[in-house]
């Protein structure tokens, strides 16, 4: 998505101070994975958690916090940042001992890897990459209560149709496939992010600034929407990776809807902005999404 930013923010550290500290906090978190080192196995850590793992996981989580203690009185924000990031690595390496174990939970452990990178890489390509519009909302952690409700749906469905027809929950060729539409959908749209610069904005802005160009290299040459055709693919493979059929089919029909509506919403923007120039590029390149063309423009 294009929007307007102002030039680069002040940058300190290797990537950024902001940047920096949520790396740090969440290769914090996802140390959890390398319990399972020390364990010899997780199960001792998941499945069947007996004295070691109790204690193991423990002394992970008081280290932890110890680590982020200095945080909060010395600098508030980072404080923020790092616990966030923190929490969200935390997931991915419980995910990895998912994945990697003989549970039947091991593709909700695919699932938990995929939903906390994707939301701590939000936070991180806007760090690098467009720092002035960095907040602690470029996490997509409170994106909508719609949103919200739908990830708790689909967790509530795995695990109701994982007691009630586990067989369904292990076909392994399915989930293989949602996984891969994970990984494409993210990687796309981390792309559309990454070339657009600091064009790019979670929100959609209503002004045109003196650096707001218009992008329709790379990615956004073989789509308007690249961000947006990423995140409709990435939120569908979630579900197949699930094997979840509802939700398959809940996710698709809203997030078309959402998708719809946003770019009709942008469109309007985006002519404002720049229009016949957009205009000529709307022609040539398709919305990348199915069943969508954007505004309809009345000539």
């Amino acid at each position: 998505m294009a929007a307007a930013a102002a030039g680069p923010g002040e940058r300190r550290g290797w990537l950024g101070r902001e940047a920096d500290t949520s790396l740090l906090a969440f290769l914090l978190g996802a140390s959890v994975a390398a319990l399972q080192v020390a364990l010899d196995s997780p199960s001792e850590l998941l499945d069947a958690p007996g004295l070691r793992g109790r204690l193991a996981l423990a002394l992970h989580v008081a280290g932890v916090n110890a680590t982020l203690l200095p945080f909060s009185p010395l600098h508030p924000p980072c404080s923020q940042i790092a616990v966030r990031a923190c929490f969200l690595g935390f997931a991915f390496g419980c995910g990895l001992l998912l994945s990697t174990s003989r549970s039947a939970w091991c593709y909700f452990g695919w699932y938990m890897c995929s939903l906390s990178l994707f939301h701590y890489s939000e936070y991180l390509v806007t760090a690098v990459n467009n720092p002035r519009s960095l907040s602690l909302d470029s996490f997509l952690l409170n994106h909508s209560f719609e949103y919200n409700l739908a990830a708790l749906s689909s967790w509530v469905e795995f695990t109701l149709e994982k007691l009630l027809f586990p067989e369904l929950k292990q076909i392994t060729w399915l989930s293989t496939v949602g996984l891969l539409m994970v990984i494409f959908g993210d990687c796309l749209r981390k792309a559309a992010m990454l070339t657009a610069g600091s064009n790019f904005n979670h929100i959609v802005q209503n002004e045109k600034s003196d650096t707001h160009t218009l992008v329709t290299n790379g990615v956004y040459g073989w789509f308007r929407h690249p961000s947006y055709v990423g995140w409709f693919y990435w939120s569908i493979g979630t579900q197949v990776l699930l094997c979840n059929p509802i939700c398959v089919v809940g996710y698709a029909l809203a997030s078309w809807r959402f998708f719809r509506e946003r770019i009709e919403e942008e469109e309007i923007t985006l002519i404002h902005f720049f229009g016949e120039e957009y205009l000529e590029y709307k022609r040539k390149v398709p919305s990348g999404l199915p069943f969508i063309k954007g505004v309809k423009v009345e000539l």
